[in-house]
């Protein structure tokens, strides 16, 4: 079952993106990475800054969760993570339609550049690949990331994105 997570459901937030993001480590540039890797407190600002929480709940548990951002014309999946145990039984996927289901604005998602799988897994899902002109354009514009990780980043964009 897919629903909007709540205050209630922060911790369970916290662990998965802590634990999914393992994958992260030694992938990404070493100074981008630090454990954990999304403390309590820039998970919480993420809340406040308009990042709504879904997430698939399996067993009286959250299996995944996903968040999208509302940003004027455009709508951005933030912080998609699926638990480790989790992984590969279309958790992802599944959030992923929810998500794209819920908006008609084109959506833009972040994500490293060097995690092919991310990347891979977006493209198999009907995002396409931005330039790199493009991606620097757009996550100056609608994320608020330092330099270092506008370097260091790929953008992916739904079909509505012209």
């Amino acid at each position: 079952m897919i629903r909007r997570c709540t205050e209630a459901d922060i911790p369970a937030l916290y662990e998965i993106i802590n634990d999914a993001a393992q994958a992260y480590k030694g992938v990404i540039p070493a100074d981008r990475w630090h454990e954990p890797y999304m403390p309590l407190e820039e998970l919480r600002r993420e809340i406040a800054d308009g990042v709504e929480f879904w997430g698939e709940e399996a067993d009286d548990e959250l299996a995944g969760v996903m968040g999208i951002q509302h940003r004027g014309e455009v709508d951005l999946i933030r912080h998609a993570y699926v638990r480790t145990r989790a992984r590969r039984q279309g958790v992802g996927a599944r959030l992923l339609a929810h998500l794209m289901q819920a908006t008609r604005k084109p959506l833009l998602i972040g994500t490293w550049a060097d995690a092919r799988w991310a990347v891979r897994f977006y493209e198999k899902n009907g995002f396409r690949l931005l330039s790199r002109e493009e991606t620097a354009r757009v996550l100056r514009r609608y994320w608020n990331i330092p330099e270092r990780q506008v370097e260091t980043s790929v953008v992916l964009a739904s079909p509505a994105w012209t």
